[in-house]
């Protein structure tokens, strides 16, 4: 297993080393800098960090926003900047937050990448045509068509040679391609340009890179913009790192990624970059993906990989310093038009969020990073909004006399000027069916629907109300809807007075509206979950009709006894039990799970029968049973069950594999099923 280590890890190295002098070179920061914090990502974050095949290092999502760090604060603050920016990551790791990053749309994030490389391709064309790059974006926009016609020398024939290289690499026979295209770039021009003796500028290093000290300058001032310089870099570097580290979890079937300690290793590296003089850290899929490739098996060969960066730089720093500086350019001008990827650009577009990847990606590039993120979180929230209030309204006549009209999407105030027009174009003293798909109904529109099918029916029509998925009108189809497509997610969280509508006052009100007889309690499932989990199980154990009511505790713990804070949870199953009329009991643990202690057990489940691989998923495992047994031995759990009433069971999550417990303790994978984020 070790040797497979050291080969991916020495891959992986040959990847880093020209990567990290690039970004070091875009960020206008020491190009040591780069080199310092290719070493601590990958010693001090693959030590520490929560996923196991992750490699860390400068990245260069984080490029424009040090530029401008730099440039306002000075290196010496942009170090302490870094320092503070770890512990940030470090406190969000301790409070468990760090799915919440996960929240942030994709489209956010694939659009700030794109804007940074297309920042990044206009800087460096300038160091490639031989010139310097502006202060801006637009300004390099301006500038490109006199740099384009203007002089040419031998720095652009080197900077066009590495981008030449690179794009034509990988059609390259499939045993070369085994070496990294950017190694191969970088050294054979860097070799034309020293057999040539190139007049060209190249990397300076001196002897900073072997100095180790406390870099970190306090500010003369300023602290408020120096602290929420340090929350963006910190923000930015986590969000990142996460999306990074679930990504390279798609890439190989081994442990998942314990994200709250990834981001406690983050914080780690960049506290350790920081003192040291580097730049910031980051989670990089390049480097990841490389490494899962090349045949990782453990977080050892992320570790040697910082290792082989050191011992390269303290004996060989003389070969990087032939590097020239346009190689580099034409390096980052080809990494910085590889952050905008077409797969990303057809992602977005199938689910609608187009509008947020271009508005992102063009706050990015005309104005900052901080403010297109900003701009694009506040798009997607008006889009959030929009789609949770549009409803799909259709009438049709059916030939035989009768209308049917379909309602699909949410049906609230917003929603019923339209739907008073539909319903206005309705012949009276005909048959109407209403067919309602709706996720989220308010009370507006309730009313309206009732007074509507009131005076419908005093005209001598007869009105028909079905709910397909629900049975707020008292009628409920389960079949599947026959024209309007479903379009919109689960919004029940966001339907209070639909929840009033179930509550025993609520169907007596309803019955009385309506005309149609109460229906009894429809939350079926009580599911106890861990509060770290990384998904909440939104699943339909007890079928698809139904609620279901989710309660979170530390390890999906279900005490013993009511003593102290514990008696709530008791008290919660109890109510759900008697007063709900829950059908279902469901204890779901989750891998990685931070919250469960290990220890010997005398059971040993398995996952579809196979073991877990590590202590802490087989702790986890056996503890689902373990509090299973405690749910079982409460009283009103065991009357309940007794009577028929009560089903009890386990469910286990593991990264989008759901396991749910038979009769004799053993995990069986559900078919058909998936976890869905929280």
């Amino acid at each position: 297993m070790f040797r497979h280590d050291v080969l991916a890890s020495l891959v992986v190295f040959l990847v880093a080393v020209p990567l990290s002098l690039g970004i070091a070179l875009a960020s206008g920061a020491p190009i040591a800098a780069g080199l310092i914090a290719a070493i601590v990502g990958g010693v001090v974050a693959g030590a520490t960090g929560g996923s196991p095949f992750q490699v860390s290092g400068p990245a260069a999502g984080l490029t424009v926003i040090m530029a401008e760090t730099i440039d306002q604060f000075g290196w010496g603050v942009t170090c302490l900047i870094t320092v503070i920016a770890g512990a940030v990551q470090i406190a969000l790791g301790m409070s468990r937050v760090a799915t919440a990053a996960l929240a942030i749309s994709p489209a956010i994030v694939h659009g700030m990448l794109a804007g940074i490389g297309v920042t990044i391709v206009l800087s460096q064309l300038h160091v490639v045509l031989g010139g310097s790059p502006q202060s801006s974006a637009l300004a390099n926009i301006t500038d490109l068509p006199g740099q384009l016609i203007g002089h040419h020398d031998t720095a652009v024939m080197l900077g066009v040679g590495t981008i030449a290289i690179l794009l034509l690499w990988p059609r390259v026979p499939p045993a070369l391609r085994h070496v990294p295209g950017p190694l191969v770039a970088v050294a054979v021009v860097t070799l034309v340009a020293v057999v040539t003796s190139a007049d060209v500028s190249r990397v300076d290093l001196g002897d900073e890179v072997l100095t180790i000290g406390l870099v970190p300058e306090l500010p003369e001032g300023n602290w408020a913009a120096v602290l929420m310089a340090a929350v963006t870099v910190a923000v930015i570097a986590s969000v990142e790192s996460l999306l990074s580290a679930v990504a390279v979890d798609r890439l190989h079937t081994g442990p998942r990624a314990r994200l709250n300690k990834e981001l406690v290793g983050q914080g780690l590296a960049n506290m350790t970059s920081g003192a040291l003089g580097g730049l910031p850290v980051t989670g990089v899929i390049v480097r990841s993906s490389a490494n899962v490739r090349a045949g990782a098996r453990t977080r050892a060969s992320a570790i040697l990989h910082g290792v082989w960066v050191l011992l390269f730089v303290a004996l060989l720093a003389g070969l990087l310093e032939q590097i020239p500086l346009a190689v580099l350019a034409g390096l980052l001008v080809h990494v910085g038009a590889s952050l905008i990827a077409p797969d990303h650009i057809r992602t977005v577009r199938a689910h609608g969020d187009l509008s947020i990847y271009v508005v992102t990606l063009a706050g990015v590039v005309m104005l900052d990073l901080l403010n297109g993120v900003l701009i694009g979180v506040g798009l997607s929230l008006l889009l959030m909004l929009h789609r949770r209030v549009k409803s799909l309204i259709h009438a049709e006549d059916c030939g035989d006399g009768s209308w049917r009209v379909s309602v699909d999407g949410a049906l609230t105030a917003l929603s019923v000027p339209r739907l008073s027009r539909v319903l206005g174009a309705v012949p009276a003293e005909c048959a109407v069916t209403i067919e309602l798909v709706v996720d989220y109904l308010d009370h507006a529109a309730f009313e309206y629907l009732s007074a509507w099918k009131h005076g419908h029916e005093r005209t001598g029509g007869q009105v028909e109300v079905i709910e397909v998925g629900h049975e707020w009108f008292g009628h409920r189809s389960t079949a599947p809807h026959s024209e309007t497509k479903r379009r919109l997610p689960f919004l029940g969280l966001l339907a209070p007075w639909s929840y009033w509508r179930k509550t025993e006052q609520g169907e007596a009100w309803a019955a009385d509206r309506m005309g149609v007889p109460r229906t009894a309690s429809r939350l079926d499932t009580l599911v106890i979950a861990c509060d770290d989990a990384p998904v909440v199980p939104n699943l339909r154990p007890a079928g698809e009709q139904g609620g279901i009511v989710t309660v979170r505790t530390s390890g999906n713990t279900v005490p013993r006894t009511r003593n102290g804070a514990s008696g709530s949870t008791i008290a919660l199953i109890e109510y759900a039990v008697r007063v709900l009329g829950v059908r279902e009991v469901v204890v779901c643990g989750h891998s990685g799970c931070d919250a469960v202690p290990g220890g010997p057990d005398d059971r040993t489940p398995t996952l579809d029968g196979v073991h877990p691989t590590t202590p802490a998923d087989r702790a986890a495992l056996c503890n689902v049973l373990q509090q299973i047994d405690h749910v079982v031995r409460n009283p009103v759990v065991a009357a309940a069950v007794g009577a028929g009433r009560l089903h009890v069971c386990g469910m286990y999550v593991d990264g989008s594999r759901v396991y749910r417990a038979d009769a004799t303790g053993e995990f069986a994978l559900v078919a058909g099923t998936a976890a869905r984020a929280n």
